[in-house]
């Protein structure tokens, strides 16, 4: 069996829709080309081609083909919806409109809700940065400093950072134990001081108030000289 030789017209057509991507200004091209060829584009190659082409409306070739990407884009039901629509109000709108229209409201309400999430994450961040602990650096002057009993100087309290802490250390100080350790210590120095007075040392006498005989005689007594 013979195949078909393709006419001319077959194989321009061939030609076009292979290199569609190409193609901009149609100008007066025929509609039996254009219904052959169009339906080949993409969403943004028709819109380029129906944009680039001037004083012509595409209309009625393309809009059916704009209704079809608007049912793969949003579904039957939304189609159904606008059909009824404007059967309602007795109007009609070219389905390019209609898809742009859907795509912009649908962007709105993407941002909106984008909106809202931003707004939402903020007012809960700002909400936990509140609840945050904050640490006071501030120093206090020297003069604020205290004395407590038992001879225990609180120098250190006021170089803390934490309230806690200086709290825990001012209980410390004040507590019955570290009184008791600093009076124990009190004592125990005035003990090493009254053992390390000085004693006077007391000599022997004899009846007449004269140095004993055994001192006198000491005194008295000469080294042996030895000869030789």
């Amino acid at each position: 069996m013979m195949r078909k030789v393709p006419s001319l017209v077959d194989l321009c057509v061939r030609v076009a829709v292979d290199n569609v991507r190409y193609i901009g200004n149609v100008g007066e091209t025929e509609n039996h080309l254009l219904e052959r060829i169009l339906p080949h584009c993409t969403l943004d190659q028709l819109k380029h081609i129906e944009d680039s082409t001037e004083n012509r409306d595409l209309s009625p070739i393309t809009d059916k083909l704009w209704k079809e990407f608007y049912k793969r884009q949003f579904g039957d039901d939304s189609i159904n919806i606008l059909v009824e629509r404007m059967r309602q109000k007795k109007v009609m709108y070219k389905w390019k409109q209609l898809y742009e229209a859907k795509l912009k409201e649908r962007e709105k309400a993407t941002q909106e809700s984008c909106d809202r999430l931003r707004k939402r994450y903020l007012e809960v961040n700002a909400k936990k940065q509140s609840r945050q602990v904050q640490l006071c650096t501030k120093v206090p002057s020297s003069s604020a400093k205290r004395s407590y009993s038992g001879g225990v100087v609180a120098n250190n309290i006021y170089n803390t950072k934490s309230g806690l802490m200086k709290k825990a250390k001012i209980e410390f100080i004040n507590s019955r134990e570290v009184k008791n350790i600093a009076a124990m210590k009190n004592k125990a120095v005035q003990r090493s001081h009254s053992v390390s007075s000085p004693v006077k040392r007391v000599t022997s006498s004899g009846p007449s108030g004269l140095p004993s005989s055994s001192s006198s005689s000491s005194k008295l007594t000469k080294p042996i000289q030895r000869r030789f």
